[in-house]
């Protein structure tokens, strides 16, 4: 049985998010993941002739739960977020925790939780259509920071992250990836898949280009976070790219 079809929009939003939209073609559902705004999600909407069904927060920093009540009241969409944090995500309807299931029309999600730039982030997995919502847990060539959990725990969303096939595409909250992988190449001058990937992210940020998503394969193969020995070989590096600049 093949998978359901599925459609994606992404609004750059702030100074650096992305909020992204995913379509189920099929029921016509529409899943905006962390709004840090509303009115350009509801204009992108709009004009794509979308109705936002659903919100799914991974975390509660405002750049990404700022749009939640704007969307809700002009949509009347219900919105998903971690359980952990459901006293900060405005206008939670339905708290999730690891293993819980969301269903986006036919596309159908499992939970992750994924404690570390926040205690009670979660991502979501979808797992037929090779999809991953990881919000400021994975970057490209990146990883996000520890605002309130442990390198200990941050390490080991590394560690499940490398289960996950190659081919899964993931998709980040950030365009933090010219930053990042430049940071990477100082970590791993010698690495050569990190060399022609930062040629082609400058190239292409040059001509303002997104970089997401990426796949799980190319953060294999070019992201040291991921690529970290043990939680303190990780915490060192998360020590020197916070004072990176």
């Amino acid at each position: 049985m093949s998978s359901p079809r599925y459609e994606l929009g992404v609004i750059p939003a702030l100074s650096d998010n992305y909020v992204w939209m995913l379509h189920c073609v099929q029921t016509g559902t529409v899943a905006i993941i962390d709004p840090a705004v509303d009115q350009p999600v509801l204009k992108a909407c709009e004009n794509v002739g979308w109705t936002p069904s659903m919100i799914l927060n991974t975390h509660w920093h405002p750049d990404h739960v700022g749009g939640n009540l704007g969307i809700k009241q002009a949509s009347g969409c219900e919105v998903w977020g971690p359980a952990a944090e459901a006293d900060r995500i405005p206008g939670i309807d339905h708290q999730l925790r690891e293993g819980d299931r969301v269903s986006v029309g036919k596309l159908e999600a499992v939970v992750w939780e994924v404690p570390g730039h926040t205690l009670g982030h979660i991502a979501y997995y979808f797992e037929a259509s090779g999809l991953l919502f990881i919000g400021d847990t994975l970057f490209a060539m990146g990883c996000g920071r520890l605002f309130e959990g442990t390198a200990e725990q941050m390490f080991g969303n590394m560690q499940r992250l490398r289960t996950l096939p190659d081919d899964v595409f993931v998709y980040a909250a950030h365009e933090y990836t010219l930053g990042n992988g430049r940071f990477a190449l100082t970590q791993q001058p010698d690495n050569q898949a990190l060399q022609r990937r930062l040629a082609e992210v400058e190239e292409a940020r040059s001509r303002d280009e997104i970089t997401l998503p990426t796949t799980i394969g190319l953060e294999r193969a070019t992201n040291p976070f991921l690529m970290a020995q043990d939680a303190a070989h990780f915490a060192s590096l998360r020590q020197a790219k916070d004072s990176f600049r």
